[in-house]
């Protein structure tokens, strides 16, 4: 009884975060003599159910007790593109017709998303193809592994809590967070086939991957096109090797990746078993990065300028927000001197710049957890481009957002081309720990300028939308 009390408690407490039932139902009106009550801090709920072992399912049972049930949904079940555009446009339709309620909760509308890195990619990347005027902000909960997302924006490292006395402190850190805008990074990568080669194989994406699909194929010359998007950051090289092999193996032996502590352990172990750690003993040259590709950068409305990348260098990070890797900052807090001496700018979210930052090897991606600790400081730059030697590697390890693959590269007269552009900016919540700085800026759409003819219907899109992906493609 005393439980029951307790919840019924922090129901009423939530009760101005709650949906009526008439906006949930999608064809819905109030009834005539119903009189709908307001909801000051409307919101809707996203679960990835899969993220955090059992904590997904206990997140979501948690979120309706304390909520409508209709305005929780599980993204294990239900896509996110369907239900955001179902409910909008029938909150227009009421809106239309004279509801103010629908009105007001279309004006003051927050979402939650509850998973790891590549869940709040997904709803990012699906806010960003609806192409809203206004769209709803977005909170980041924690919940899966690798929470760079959630912690940039002061949400955490790790889940709060799974029921319901932590669910609501969490609802109402939600109520009270500040909407910022954070630039959208579009990546495109190229690809031509011979058309005498059939070998090369498709590419095996995580399941959590929902924003790099091949979308096109150019039966007279065999150009392959991939797209897709991120917020926090691209890598290729060391890094995104040693975390290929850690979400195969977690795939394959989940019993072994139970917390945190043991997935950090199993991590370390990778590392030191694939030799990271004494690279330039163990790993030839072909694993260095100029050895595999050159690099370009750009300025904003500026030409391309080729990079000079030392041959030492394995990894590179191409960076939006101050976390990596569990909260590490690669790009530091360079020196006025050298900011000054470089033309460096400080970093935010918002600045529509990248930071570019190259790593040795693991004893240097090591000392990002010293003070001052930092990669190589390469470049700030408005675009970023990769153009692959042919024949120099049959693959290459990426990672965007914390979800890792392997991109196969094929032999061919043209090379293997990756480009990061920006395109627009996105709208999430911050809380007053957020590592993420912003200059409040207006949010800013994707140049007529910077989009290439050939591209430009390619480029308009993260592809994380189903509407928007080639099916005979996906894996």
């Amino acid at each position: 009884m005393a439980d029951n009390a307790l919840l019924e408690r922090r129901k009423r407490k939530c009760k101005d975060m709650r949906l009526p039932d008439y906006i949930l139902d999608y064809e819905g009106t109030p009834g005539k003599d119903e009189i709908p009550a307001v909801p000051k801090s409307p919101m809707i709920v996203f679960v990835n159910s899969k993220s955090g072992g059992q904590l997904g399912s206990l997140i979501i049972k948690s979120f309706r007790e304390l909520l409508n049930p209709k305005q929780v949904f599980d993204l294990a079940v239900e896509k996110p593109e369907q239900i955001l555009q179902k409910l909008l446009d029938h909150i227009e339709k009421l809106q239309d017709n004279g509801d103010k309620v629908a009105k007001y909760i279309r004006e003051h509308l927050r979402v939650i998303v509850a998973g790891g890195d590549g869940t709040a990619g997904w709803l990012l990347g699906v806010m960003g193809d609806m192409r809203l005027d206004d769209p709803p902000p977005i909170a980041t909960m924690p919940l899966g592994t690798g929470n760079n997302l959630p912690y940039s924006f002061g949400w955490g490292k790790k889940n709060p809590g799974t029921d319901t006395r932590a669910v609501r402190r969490f609802l109402r850190k939600v109520e009270r967070a500040t909407p910022i805008h954070v630039d959208s990074w579009h990546v495109t990568l190229y690809m031509d086939v011979e058309k005498d080669n059939d070998s090369l194989e498709p590419v095996k994406l995580p399941h959590s991957l929902h924003s790099f699909r091949r979308i096109d194929t150019d039966h007279q010359d065999k150009r392959i096109t991939f797209r897709g998007g991120f917020w926090n950051y691209f890598s290729i090289g060391m890094d995104s090797q040693v975390a290929y092999q850690f979400h195969s193996e977690r795939q394959a032996h989940p019993e072994k990746f139970k917390n945190q502590f043991t997935n950090q352990t199993q991590y370390a172990k990778i590392t030191c078993m694939q030799g990271w750690f004494c690279a330039s003993c163990v790993h030839p040259k072909s694993k260095n990065t100029n050895h595999l590709a050159n690099l370009k950068v750009a300025g904003r409305g500026e030409a391309w300028q080729d990079l000079d990348v030392s041959s030492s260098i394995r990894s590179i990070v191409v960076l939006n927000l101050p976390s990596f890797s569990g909260g590490l900052n690669p790009w530091g807090t360079p020196s006025d001197h050298k900011s000054k001496k470089r033309g460096l700018t400080a970093p935010f979210v918002d600045d529509g710049l990248l930071e570019v930052v190259g790593f040795r090897d693991a004893w240097h991606g090591a000392m990002l957890f010293a003070p001052n600790g930092h990669g190589v400081r390469l470049a700030q730059a408005h675009r970023v481009r990769v153009e692959f030697h042919s024949g120099a590697a049959k693959e290459a390890y990426m990672r965007m957002d914390g979800e890792p693959w392997l991109q196969p590269l094929p032999e061919s007269s043209k090379p293997t081309v990756l480009e990061i552009t920006q395109l627009g900016q996105s709208v999430v919540l911050v809380t007053d720990s957020a590592t993420a700085k912003s200059t409040s800026a207006t949010p800013s759409s994707v140049s007529s300028s910077e989009s290439s003819d050939d591209d430009s219907g390619v480029r308009r899109k993260f592809g994380a939308a189903s509407t928007f992906r080639r099916h005979e493609t996906e894996n």
